[in-house]
């Protein structure tokens, strides 16, 4: 398994690559002063609104809200993981990324654990072939309308009638357990875990297999049984078959979520290679931003009954935070009766091709589960509304399509949407965050950034670094928790003065997923109104106001342990300094 790569490497790659080269590779840009503009390659439009930072190192799109480094480019318009975009740019720059952090093989007991799991599945897969037994599954699957091509693209297979089939044909027991592949009861109990079933290897996205769904050939229960989590297999992020909608396209146009691996390979028997299916659990949020690095639209599929419908909802709920602008979420509600596999080989490609064409886009479905028995011709329906509705919009993150999404709600609720916003964001604030963290609940694309001294002081730390060499001693700012947002100015200050030449794009890319990631991309691009000329005297006296706040907040403090006397000795000290 790789390594970490360094932050300094990704520092220094960032300041070697031109963003502006990366991108106009892709995007036709034209030159706007020290910038470049062209359409947003992220959402459809006719005015350019897409802006490629030079001197920040940096692209945002004033439309969607799109924005980024070179690396984050290059992950979201060519559909790479950042291993592979920081690969891509380490070779334009004549870069190597340093050996602890390059692919490798995986520790020992990882190797041991993948190696265990193909052996299974070559005996899986052999079992199909020859087992005197197998031949209720070859026939059940040839019902079900599949290829004998197709099951050796996906790797089916069959597990035996039997106890101990696996555990004679591998032996290890340690390895076997491991896996997850047997059951130990007791010392002397011990058995296969998958039997007399199909057998569908799970496998990632390099092919590996890392862990199995087993389908029963009667109606005995349960009718899947999935393998348990083991070092290679977590079943909240992998999807059944995404492998396979790789190898067929590395940029499908869309992709679809369904509940069943029979589901998965039927479609693809049946010219749809597209479709994967999850682990026995709902939708989790880290799967559908997998599914967003691969394609810009995600279809699930669902019967449509009030299972269906309660699934869907849970499914909702999930991909909220993974929704902005330029990615789509569909739903497809079946006929009574039907699944995906049922309803292409009795309709045809074709014709469930036009299906999914028409599929609900998100947005209405939501408004449709919070609109369910609400009487909005009444002010008591609309209200309850607006109640339904809130847990659900305080998932979605800063966005045009959050803001599109409050627009259409406040219509139907018949209340300004500015004043939607402010029930939603109260509610959020109702959970403050961490003392000292900042606050950016509830800020959206277009909303203006209020202007506070922390705020400012952080925006023109993110446009010019080397500010923070004026910062001698950051002792003034040792009380942290006492302002919003002071503990990650500091936070700044200290990376910014460990290395002097550190650019934007790289401060940036250091809070990658961080809490802290939305409010600095919002802050790097808030026009402040400092002109160039002034950031260095206009920081200069923002920090000494900061101190200055810090220093009275932290004399206030003393003042009431003096009056208590609870003053240590190190604190009268302070005290006296301060009040010099």
């Amino acid at each position: 398994m790789a390594g970490r790569i360094p932050d300094h490497f990704i520092d220094e790659l960032l300041s070697r690559i031109d963003i502006a080269e990366v991108v106009g590779e892709r995007v036709q840009l034209r030159r706007s002063g020290s910038n470049h503009s062209g359409l947003c390659p992220f959402h459809g439009e006719k005015t350019p609104s897409f802006t490629v930072s030079t001197e920040k190192q940096f692209y945002h799109c004033f439309g969607c809200g799109a924005h980024g480094t070179a690396i984050r480019f290059l992950m979201e318009y060519d559909r790479l993981d950042f291993r592979e975009a920081v690969a891509q740019l380490a070779a334009i720059a004549g870069m190597e990324i340093p050996e602890s952090a390059r692919d490798s093989a995986p520790p020992p007991e990882q190797e041991s654990l993948y190696s265990t799991l193909q052996r299974a599945a070559d005996a899986y897969r052999q079992w199909l072939r020859d087992h005197p037994q197998a031949e209720r599954a070859v026939k059940y699957l040839q019902q079900r309308g599949l290829s004998g091509e197709i099951a050796k693209q996906y790797g089916i297979g069959f597990a035996p009638p039997g106890w101990r089939n696996l555990l004679d044909k591998l032996t290890d027991r340690t390895a076997l357990n491991r896996a997850g592949l047997i059951v130990e009861k007791e010392a002397d109990r011990v058995y296969d875990r998958f039997r007399d079933r199909i057998i569908f290897p799970i496998r990632d996205r390099r092919g590996r297999t890392i862990a199995f769904g087993g389908r029963v050939l009667d109606q005995s229960e349960p009718k899947y049984l999935n393998s348990p989590e083991s070092p290679v297999f977590q079943k909240g992020q992998e999807l059944y078959g995404l492998y396979e909608v790789l190898q067929a396209d590395r940029r499908p146009p869309d992709i679809l979520v369904v509940e069943g691996y029979m589901d998965v390979v039927a479609l693809a028997q049946h010219g749809v290679p597209r479709a994967v299916a999850t682990l026995g659990t709902a939708t989790s949020t880290r799967q559908v931003e997998r599914l967003f690095q691969i394609t810009g639209d995600v279809i699930f599929c669902f019967d449509g009954d009030k299972a269906g419908r309660r699934a869907a909802a849970r499914a909702m709920e999930n991909a909220l935070p993974a929704m902005r602008q330029g990615r789509q979420i569909r739903f497809l509600f079946l006929p009574e009766g039907e699944d995906p596999d049922s309803l292409i080989r009795q309709e045809g490609q074709a014709s469930f091709t036009a299906r999914l064409q028409k599929a609900t886009p998100l947005s209405d479905f939501l408004i449709a589960s919070v609109s369910d028995e609400v009487d909005l011709q009444t002010m008591d329906g609309r209200a309850r509304l607006i109640e339904k509705a809130t847990p659900l919009l305080r998932r979605l993150p800063p966005d045009v399509y959050r803001h599109m999404l409050f627009d259409r709600l406040a219509g139907l609720a018949r209340i300004e949407r500015d004043y939607l916003e402010q029930v939603v964001d109260q509610q959020q604030r109702i959970k403050s965050p961490p003392d000292g963290q900042l606050d950016t609940a509830g800020t959206t694309a277009d909303q203006p950034v209020r202007r506070t001294p922390v705020r400012l002081a952080i925006a023109l730390l993110l446009q010019s670094p080397s500010l923070a060499t004026q910062v001698e001693d950051l002792g003034p700012l040792h009380d942290t928790q006492s302002i919003p947002g002071l503990a990650l100015l500091k936070q700044l200050l200290e990376l910014s003065r460990t290395d002097p030449h550190i650019t934007t794009s790289a401060l940036l890319e250091r809070f990658r997923d961080s809490e802290h990631e939305t409010a600095l991309w919002k802050l790097a691009t808030w026009d402040h109104l400092v002109p160039e000329a002034g950031r260095t005297e206009e920081f200069a006296d923002i920090m000494r106001r900061i101190a200055n706040q810090t220093a009275q907040q932290r004399l206030t403090q003393l003042n009431e342990r003096l009056q208590s006397g609870e003053l240590t000795p190190e604190e009268w000290s302070e005290w006296m300094a301060l009040k010099k």
